[in-house]
């Protein structure tokens, strides 16, 4: 167990989990845009980023949005209309339909589902990814026959079996939205994460791999997509001299300016991953002789390296118990757990955070579906009856924690790091 006595000096300056690296050719795309006065959602740095990003994606078309939430949302939109045709006015474009989506993720990857009326049922994760578990899918088909659209993230960066749950979701006639937000730049059998989905998203928010501050793109082979996009994202304005619209529109599109830093960034995304990689390899020969895993790397993928992760095994854990905001634990010698470790991390002045929480687990979503291999998690205890149900995702978030991954950290201020760790488990 770690305590004070340790004293382990902290770092003079916070090492972060991740934030943005900058490089300066941003500034030079920023101040074009202000000498040239396109300080708008239009303008050069908006039309390179889409080229680019397509480009990357190894896509025909990429829209370039205010952030990836947005694309997603227009994702979700598209998908719905596409299925179900175009909603009444006010109306989702997929008001009452259940709807597949990962598990373990951030909220903004289900979020656009709500705004859009649909209806989450959560598949559960995959212990060889930590992504959705396309054994799970499959029986969530075999529930929910009539489900038509699934919402996959890619977590940290590290890619789950996207292609088969694409191949799972052509045999059942449904559509794909790949999530693709913490995973620009990782492959998966040489295909780039974002291009797997009917409709896919990245993002560029301040701590992702590149950063514009904010932004994403939506990534299509469809030009009309893309075309529509646009124009959904303009609040969807048709040409006439006056405000004339025929239908909703969303004022999503990328500011120019923000434009300019994420062209900046992305001549450098290579080099972000060579140093994210650096930093998870780096843990895992530090860690290597701990009852610790590491994120699971999937045959045939090439992982971004966004954040590094570890779960710790279960007979190594100490006991710990979490609400909705806090979180306690008993210290033992020779045990540990997620919170001890965040805490004993945080107490050199850097800064580690749980693993994502489940939806399945937030309080807006309790009573929803989540299924795993065996069917539905819900309901599944008595009070007479022996044993319960595996829940893969509970079960990894009980257990796990990110660490500092930020690619300015040091090798000197990482070894501090494992160091702090490995003194969770004595």
């Amino acid at each position: 167990m770690y305590t004070k006595r340790d004293s382990i000096k902290p770092f003079d300056h916070k090492v972060y989990l991740a934030s943005p690296t900058m490089h300066g050719e941003e500034l030079k795309y920023m101040t074009e845009a202000y000498e040239t006065n396109w300080m708008s959602t239009v303008g050069e740095n908006i039309n390179e980023v889409e080229r680019i990003a397509a480009e990357k994606a190894g896509m025909k078309y990429a829209v370039a949005l205010c952030n990836c939430t947005s694309a997603l949302h227009l994702c979700v939109k598209f998908a719905g209309e596409r299925l179900y045709g175009k909603p009444m006015i006010s109306h989702g474009a997929l008001e009452g339909k259940r709807v597949f989506c990962s598990d373990m993720t951030f909220d903004a990857t289900l979020n656009p589902v709500v705004y859009e009326g649909g209806i989450p049922v959560f598949i559960d994760t995959e212990e060889e990814t930590w992504n959705m578990d396309p054994v799970a899918l499959e029986k969530a088909f075999e529930l929910y026959p009539e489900v038509k659209l699934v919402v996959c993230a890619e977590l940290y960066g590290f890619p789950g079996d996207i292609k088969r749950i694409k191949e799972i979701c052509e045999r059942h006639g449904a559509l794909l939205i790949e999530d693709a937000a913490e995973a620009m730049g990782a492959t998966f059998h040489g295909k780039q994460c974002g291009s797997f989905g009917d409709y896919s998203a990245v993002s560029y928010n301040g701590n992702k791999i590149i950063t514009g501050s904010s932004g994403g793109c939506l990534l299509t082979n469809d030009i009309e997509v893309a075309n529509k996009a646009r124009k959904w994202s303009t609040q969807a304005r048709e040409a006439a001299a006056w405000y004339q619209h025929e239908e909703v529109g969303f004022n999503y599109r990328m500011s120019n300016v923000i434009a300019g830093v994420i062209r900046g960034q992305y001549p450098h995304l290579e080099e972000h991953i060579v140093q994210k990689k650096a930093i998870y390899e780096r843990y895992k020969e530090g860690l290597k002789d701990l009852p610790i895993k590491m994120n699971p790397i999937l045959d045939d993928s090439v992982p971004n390296y966004w954040l590094s992760a570890l779960t710790i095994d279960k007979e190594y854990m100490c006991q710990q118990v979490r609400d909705d905001s806090k979180a306690l634990y008993i210290k033992e010698n020779g045990k540990t757990c997620p919170t001890e470790i965040l805490e004993a991390i945080a107490s050199i002045n850097a800064e580690g955070r749980p693993i994502w929480k489940p939806m399945h687990m937030q309080p807006m979503y309790r009573m929803h579906e989540c299924i795993g291999r065996d069917g539905s998690i819900r309901a599944k205890t008595n009070a007479y009856i022996a044993g319960g149900v595996k829940d893969v995702g509970a079960d990894i978030f009980e257990r796990g924690c990110c660490l500092p991954s930020d690619n300015k950290m040091t090798p000197e201020e990482q070894d501090r790091i494992i160091e702090v760790i490995r003194r969770c488990f004595e």
